[in-house]
C-alpha cells in the first residue's frame, strides 16, 4: 500500500465501522421498543444504555485524538476514583454474592486499568510507560482492597494480555481468539441455565455463584423458552421471575447480561448484544492505533464481557459510559504522530499481514 493510498484506505474503514457501529446500537434501541410495545415492558433501561455507550464512544474518540496519552490516563484515575467514592456503585439493595453488587465495581475497575495500560503503550517515554503500568497493577490492588476477587483477575488479566501484545504483529487473530472467549463464557453460563452440564462442575459453580445465582439464570432461561422471538419485555424479569420475587434483596435481574437480553429480548436481543461486541472488535481491528493499544482495549472489554456474563455489570450506566470510552480512545486517530516504534499494522486486501515498517 502506498503514502498516497493509506489516507483515504484508513479513511473508508472508519466510515465502515462507525456506519456499522451507528446500524448496531440503533437496531438495539429499536428492538427493545419493539419489544417493550408487544409485552408492555420498560425500554428506558436498554435506551440509556445505548445512550451510555454512544456518549463514551464519541467522548473517547475526541479524547484519544487530542490527548492519546492524557485522556485514558484521565480515564483511568476517574474509574478507581468512582469505585473509591461509591463502592458498590448502586444506588439500593444487592444481592451479596460474588460478581454480584461487585461486578459493576470489577467492570469498572478493570476497564481502568485497560485505560492506563494503554496510555502505557501511547506513551514514548520508558519511565513514563513503567508508571503507567504501575498503575495498572495499583489497580488491580485496589480491587483486591475492595474486595472484589474478579475485578483483581480482571485487572492482571489484561495487564499480562497488553505485555504480551507487544509482541503480538497479527491483531486480527487475537481479537478472534478474544471473541472466543465471550463466546465460551456466555456459552457456558446458557449451559449450566439449561441444565446441560454434568452435576459436578454444576455443584462447583453453585458453590462459587451461589444456587440463588444460578436459580435466576433458570428462570432466565424458562422465560426465553416460553417466548423465544419477543421475549418477556424490557425490564420485567424481575416481575416474572419466581426466584427474584422470593428474595428480599432482589433488584429483578437474573445477573447476567446474555440471559436477562434472551428472557426480556428473545433470540434476537442476544444476537444484537453480540453484534455489538463483534462491532467493537471489528472497530479495533480496523482502527488507525497501534496493535498493543488495540489488543490491550480488546483485552479489557473482553475481560468485561466475561464479567457482564455471570454479573449484572452492564446494569450500571458508568460501566456502558467507560466501556464506550475505552473503545473510542482505542479507535481514535491521534492528530500528533504516535512513537515511530508503535506504528501500527497496516493491512492491505491483498495481504492483511503485513506489519507497517
Amino acid at each position: 500500500m502506498t503514502s498516497a493510498s493509506g489516507p483515504d484506505a484508513d479513511g473508508e474503514r472508519r466510515i465502515v465501522s462507525d456506519a456499522a457501529g451507528v446500524m448496531v446500537l440503533g437496531a438495539c434501541a429499536g428492538w427493545s421498543l419493539i419489544t417493550a410495545a408487544a409485552h408492555g415492558g420498560r425500554p428506558e433501561g436498554v435506551l440509556l444504555a445505548v445512550l451510555a455507550v454512544a456518549a463514551g464512544y464519541a467522548a473517547g474518540r475526541i479524547g484519544g485524538a487530542l490527548l492519546p496519552v492524557g485522556a485514558p490516563l484521565a480515564g483511568a484515575l476517574a474509574g478507581a476514583g468512582v469505585t473509591v467514592a461509591v463502592p458498590h456503585l448502586a444506588p439500593g439493595p444487592q444481592i451479596t454474592t460474588p460478581l454480584g453488587h461487585a461486578g459493576a465495581t470489577a467492570a469498572v475497575l478493570t476497564l481502568s486499568a485497560g485505560a492506563a495500560c494503554c496510555a502505557a503503550w501511547a506513551a514514548s517515554v520508558p519511565a513514563v510507560r513503567l508508571a503507567l503500568r504501575g498503575l495498572a497493577a495499583g489497580t488491580a490492588v485496589l480491587a483486591a482492597v475492595l474486595g472484589s476477587t474478579s475485578g483483581c483477575a480482571g485487572c492482571l488479566a489484561v495487564l499480562v494480555c497488553s505485555l504480551a501484545a507487544g509482541r503480538t504483529r497479527h491483531r486480527g487473530a487475537a481479537l478472534a481468539v478474544m471473541a472466543a472467549v465471550a463466546a465460551l463464557v456466555t456459552g457456558l453460563t446458557c449451559a449450566v441455565a439449561a441444565r446441560t452440564v454434568p452435576g459436578g462442575p454444576v455443584a462447583a459453580l453453585e458453590g462459587r455463584l451461589t444456587p440463588h445465582r444460578v436459580e435466576l439464570w433458570r428462570d432466565a432461561w424458562h422465560l426465553m423458552r416460553g417466548d423465544a422471538a419477543l421475549g418477556v419485555g424490557p425490564g420485567r424479569f424481575g416481575e416474572l421471575s419466581a426466584t427474584s420475587a422470593e428474595s428480599l434483596l432482589s433488584d429483578g435481574k437474573p445477573h447476567s447480561a446474555p440471559l436477562q437480553q434472551a428472557a426480556e429480548q428473545g433470540v434476537i436481543g442476544v444476537v444484537l448484544l453480540a453484534a455489538a461486541f463483534g462491532w467493537v472488535l471489528y472497530a479495533l481491528w480496523r482502527g488507525p492505533r497501534p496493535t498493543p493499544v488495540v489488543l490491550t482495549a480488546g483485552a479489557a472489554l473482553t475481560a468485561l464481557a466475561a464479567i457482564a456474563a455471570l454479573g449484572n455489570a452492564l446494569s450500571f450506566a458508568t460501566v456502558s459510559v467507560g466501556a464506550g470510552l475505552l473503545a473510542g480512545m482505542a479507535t481514535a486517530r491521534p492528530l500528533a504522530d504516535e512513537p515511530p516504534d508503535q506504528v501500527p499494522e497496516t493491512r492491505p486486501r491483498s495481504a492483511g499481514r503485513t506489519p507497517a515498517r
